[in-house]
């Protein structure tokens, strides 16, 4: 009888902890920096990837979560590495347009000029999605905005074809 009762509290406590945080994504994703810490600690690699090539880099910064980003950084995550299509953590929050993310990558020193595999920067990123603040922030750290794309597209281009003035103004 004692032993079912034992055998009963381990399962729910093995899946309590699982529905946690699955793994070092998950804690990423979740800004569980608690759990990514025990991660680290396990045997995961701070720059381990998913089936995306995603670092738990990339995730954090994608979803917005500073905590997790920044513990990730101070223990050393590279923050240009690329995923599968050569998109780094910067271009995500370009993208997504947290200039939070965008301010902390880059006192991590992240490259604002380096290409995904299309040849796109994270200024094209911000420029094509109307993130002015981003755009503003990005050229005053000195982004080039002369990059063309592999279709020979510059952020301007982007902004251009996007009809975003305010983007176009800070282009020009």
């Amino acid at each position: 009888m004692m032993n079912k009762k034992i055998f009963i509290l381990l399962l729910l406590f093995s899946t309590s902890i699982g529905a946690f945080a699955q793994d070092i994504f998950s804690a990423a994703r979740a800004n569980d920096t608690i759990a990514l810490k025990q991660f680290l600690k396990e045997k995961n690699k701070i720059d381990t990837t998913d089936h995306r090539g995603s670092t738990p880099l990339i995730i954090a910064v994608y979803n917005n979560n500073e905590a997790a980003a920044k513990f990730l950084l101070k223990r050393g995550a590279k923050p240009d590495a690329p995923d599968l299509s050569g998109n780094t953590a910067m271009m995500g929050a370009c993208f997504k347009g947290y200039l939070n993310m965008v301010m902390l990558l880059y006192q991590y020193k992240s490259d604002l000029n380096t290409l995904n595999f299309n040849g796109a920067s994270s200024l094209i990123f911000a420029s094509t999605f109307g993130h002015s603040d981003i755009v503003k922030y990005l050229l005053a750290q000195k982004a080039d905005k002369s990059i063309k794309d592999k279709w020979g597209k510059t952020a301007l281009d982007y902004a251009v074809n996007q009809e975003i003035d305010e983007v176009i103004a800070l282009l020009k």
